[in-house]
């Protein structure tokens, strides 16, 4: 089977393959398998399990901590909110790639629905966010590798696990898809296994425990539901907002299947329950087994407290093993988005050619070895300058999520015009209530962005984002503004 990734609109129909030196040309613009040289190389398995793993970052085991001691037990209603908002996202987005199959995904969408500035600017965005995380993910699964194999410095273990991963992804997107198969299998074995063992415990009839059971009492014995008052629940989610970043990168994996539109309609269908199960019922077991102000959370980590307190032995290093996989996953599927998003790039015009070209395992090499330079660029920052120059990186990429967010509920709203006038019979996937959910979507998003202008923390980071936001736009619109005249010139018969 082919790849079926296209790109519709003007500028966007797929080049022919370069032949011009011959069948064994090691590196050509597109692959002889593909019409954008990428190849069906992820089975339905690895999809599955990019789908579901793709929403269980490191953030879930190590920022939900802050967010209980912050808002209380209602940090349930701030994931149940990001959660339901993430779930229209999603339907949204896979309306989108269920009828259009992009490896560019929502950037290529908004190229083609809210013009070319649009797609520009939120794939470069998409793709520094990206890179910004690496550096991220790669100090700390450095951090933890140093606790256990003190020996070895942290920049050393951080540049490993990057050169292991970045040639993982040189090799395939096969191996790419095995090595997620993996690392997401563990983590959702981890969270389903924590759920239960919690459950049962909650109820008393853990076996081979003394443990009583907590009941639901620890949900309203201490101080209430809402012990810091219902306005907790809005700083709450601009607490775990961020960790539910990454269910989209299913919709870029899915141009490199045998069958994009039913690995994504898949996708789309269970991302209710994944949230359902992974976030909500993994915060309501650690709310119900411990009173939220209890000091170990902070202290340990929401899920070794939950552990510790049932009597689950080593639950620290069995957490740090599965936090470790978590970064490696997220490691893992950063280089992989960012990659494929400057692909896509670079097949639209909107970055170096260079970026566009596969080799003969459909491989974009240079797109793979660009994304990670700057990623050990940042991990180098990270390290030189923590507090100054990384933070200000953290900083300008903190609300991307958002942008993202929106920029595909506006996308949205225009292409499903453009489906239904073209080929309304991919239309297999719907927004539900269109267009009001949509609209209820964007204002959901819209009120984060204005609540975080009034908390520290968040202010800087929306602002930060904002000017580098404003910065790429303003490039895409001067490049399209120079091509615009380029264009005119070269259409207007030359003077004689």
């Amino acid at each position: 089977m082919t790849s079926q990734t296209t790109t519709a609109g003007p500028g966007h129909q797929p080049r022919k393959p370069d032949r011009s030196n011959g069948p064994d040309t090691p590196e050509t613009p597109h692959s002889p398998d593909s019409p954008d040289g990428l190849q069906a190389g992820l089975k339905n398995r690895h999809l599955s399990m990019i789908a579901i793993g793709g929403v269980i970052g490191a953030g879930l085991f190590v920022g939900s901590s802050a967010g209980i001691a912050a808002a209380g037990p209602a940090i349930l209603l701030s994931y149940a909110l990001v959660g339901l908002m993430v779930v229209f996202v999603m339907r949204m987005l896979g309306e989108m790639a269920v009828a259009r199959p992009s490896s560019g995904s929502f950037s290529a969408y908004a190229d083609q629905a809210l013009g070319r500035w649009a797609g520009f600017s939120i794939g470069w965005l998409y793709w520094f966010f990206w890179v910004v995380v690496l550096a991220v993910e790669a100090t700390a699964g450095a951090k933890i590798l140093e606790g256990w194999v003190p020996g070895v410095p942290q920049w050393a273990w951080a540049l490993i696990v990057m050169v292991v991963l970045t040639a993982t992804n040189l090799v395939s997107v096969g191996s790419y898809g095995e090595f997620e198969f993996w690392f997401a299998g563990i983590k959702v074995v981890a969270i389903g296994a924590f759920v239960v063992v919690g459950l049962l415990a909650v109820f008393g009839v853990l076996p081979g425990s003394d443990n009583p059971g907590a009941g639901f009492a620890h949900l309203t014995d201490t101080g209430g539901f809402f012990p810091n008052g219902p306005g907790a629940i809005l700083t709450g989610v601009l607490m775990v907002v961020f960790s539910f970043m990454g269910s989209e990168i299913v919709t870029l994996a899915a141009g490199e299947s045998e069958n994009p539109q039913r690995a994504v309609q898949k996708a789309t269908n269970s991302v209710i329950w994944r949230i359902a199960v992974f976030y909500l019922g993994s915060i309501f077991v650690v709310l119900t087994l411990l009173p939220w102000n209890d000091a170990s959370i902070v202290k340990d980590g929401s899920y070794v407290a939950a552990l510790n307190s049932i009597g689950i032995p080593h639950a620290g290093q069995v957490m740090n093993v599965i936090v470790l996989t978590a970064v490696l996953s997220c490691l893992n599927s950063g280089l992989y988005t960012a990659s494929r998003m400057a692909f896509s790039l670079g097949g639209r015009g909107d970055a170096p050619k260079a970026f566009a070209r596969t080799n003969k395992r459909g491989v974009p090499q240079a797109a793979i070895l660009s994304s990670v330079v700057f990623g050990f660029v940042a991990v180098f920052f990270n390290y030189q300058w923590p507090d100054t120059v990384f933070q200000f990186l953290l900083n300008s990429s903190g609300a991307v999520a958002l942008f993202v967010w929106l920029v595909i509920c506006f996308t949205q709203l225009r292409m499903r015009g453009m489906i239904l006038r073209e080929s309304p019979e991919k239309l297999v996937v719907r927004m539900w209530l269109f267009p009001y959910l949509t609209w209820a979507t964007i204002a959901m998003i819209s009120f984060i962005l204005v609540y975080m202008l009034t908390d520290d923390s968040g202010r800087e980071q929306v602002l930060l984002s904002l000017l580098v936001a404003a910065v790429v736009v303003a490039i895409s619109l001067v490049r399209e503004a120079r091509n615009r005249k380029d264009r005119t010139a070269a259409e207007t018969p030359a003077n004689t």
